[in-house]
């Protein structure tokens, strides 16, 4: 199965003149993760202040049928704080986290309605979400706002520190005062040294931004977003589409190659047959070659049904395993190929399949895209993962864009909780590593 390898050239990376400690402060990051701060106090003291009361109210009022309906609007409200709080860290923190699944509604009418509200993980995370963001909250706005704006006041004190002698009649900021003695920092090397602190504080505070936000971060990720068993059932169900699909393309390959390949040599054969079949007695010698000329168009047909029967599932893999088969398909590939299996046993037939065909897909590629003039192939079993590394001498800039051949590989891969990394700088080499489960 042909397969285009993706080559093709490797975006520079950007450089900077600066080390990330210069640049932090004018990063817009910074400033964006400085805005979530900000922005969070509020927020979090408005969303805390809804959830405990609405709550508070709903748990009083469940000894009349008013607290149930209460307790699981409040929980719909909560669910659009938390579509605001998702867009909020889109916007300032770049994480990009997915809306929770939709209530199930098991019944219909109100009731069903409210029964799926209140037995729903989502609802519950997201009023967690209230109650625990906002003491982080108040922490993460009364430490990070005073040392960003001290540094920075600390660091332009050169810049505003005429305005002390002019407008308050002292001679520059005061650092100590008693009545009797007064410390002003006014002289050269006082405000030199204060700018230098200055500078320190400023230089510090974007890593402790970026160390609060990362809770913040956490915090939206695992409480707003959907749950790890409904994200994989989204992933099992979108892997099951990818099985399907692949099932399907292949089928119609099958089909394909029947029809154009040996189905048309076979009728082919059956119509020259016949016509020998009408000379035999008139002509022998004519009906004799195109007897022989038939039984060369069985041998054909014969190699191709071989062909087709090697590529749904090859008999010496069946019969003796990944390093017989994969040294078979070595022996075809247009470059030398050394391969090398350090198995003790045998992985679950399917992903042996699995196996013999991410390596076939791969030395083709070899084969017709990367140059190489020579390729090595590598398995090995790593506690419950089945190991395969192709590598290639090869032009490298080989990459999964997306609708590339390595991207559906990739994708076939992870139909059965595999990964496929690709390691392919420009000028080579070339290293495909494929992660398969054992399954033995």
């Amino acid at each position: 199965m042909a397969m285009d390898h993706g080559y093709g050239a490797v975006p520079r990376a950007r450089t900077h003149l600066l080390p990330p400690v210069l640049r932090a402060p004018l990063e817009g990051r910074t400033w964006r993760e400085f805005g979530w701060i900000l922005l969070s106090l509020p927020m979090s003291v408005l969303l805390f202040a809804f959830a405990v009361s609405l709550t508070a109210a709903s748990a009083g009022l469940l000894v009349t049928f008013l607290g149930v309906p209460l307790l699981a609007g409040s929980f719909a409200v909560l669910r659009g704080f938390g579509a605001v709080e998702r867009l909020r860290a889109r916007a300032l923190l770049d994480v990009d986290v997915a809306a929770p699944e939709p209530v199930r509604v098991r019944r219909s009418g109100a009731a069903g309605w409210i029964g799926g509200v209140l037995k729903s993980g989502t609802s519950w995370r997201h009023l967690l979400y209230a109650v625990l963001h906002f003491p982080w909250a108040v922490f993460g706005f009364c430490l990070a706002v005073p040392l960003w704006t001290s540094g920075w006041a600390l660091l332009l004190y050169p810049l505003w520190q005429w305005v002390f002698p002019m407008y308050a009649g002292i001679d520059g900021l005061q650092l100590y005062g008693d009545g009797t003695h007064n410390f002003y920092l006014d002289s050269p090397f006082e405000i030199a040294v204060t700018s230098l602190i200055g500078l320190l504080l400023t230089l510090a505070t974007p890593w402790v931004v970026r160390a609060l936000t990362g809770v913040d971060r956490l915090m939206v990720a695992g409480l707003l977003g959907p749950s790890r068993l409904a994200s994989r059932v989204v992933e099992l169900e979108s892997d099951r589409g990818v099985v399907v699909d692949t099932a399907v393309a292949d089928l119609r390959r099958i089909e394909r190659d029947l029809h154009d390949g040996a189905q048309a040599r076979l009728v082919a054969l059956a119509m020259d047959l016949g016509l020998a079949k009408e000379r035999l007695s008139e002509d022998p010698q004519a009906a004799a070659r195109m007897v022989d000329e038939a039984h060369g168009e069985v041998k054909v047909a014969l190699q191709e049904l071989r062909d087709l029967a090697r590529g749904i599932h090859p008999a010496v893999l069946t019969d003796r395993g990944l390093d017989a088969a994969l040294s078979a398909v070595a022996s075809r590939c247009a470059v030398p190929v050394t391969v090398e299996v350090d198995l003790d046993r045998r992985p679950a037939a399917a992903i042996e399949g699995i196996a013999y065909f991410t390596v076939s897909e791969l030395l083709q590629n070899v084969s017709k895209h990367a140059r190489a003039t020579r390729a090595s192939v590598d398995v090995w079993r790593s506690q419950d993962r089945l190991m395969l590394q192709v590598t290639d001498d090869g032009r490298g800039g080989a990459a999964p864009a997306p609708g590339s051949g390595l991207a559906g590989l990739a994708d076939r891969l992870g139909a059965v909780d595999g990964i496929l990394a690709v390691d392919s700088p420009a000028g080579g080499p070339t290293t495909v590593t494929a992660e398969l489960p054992w399954r033995g």
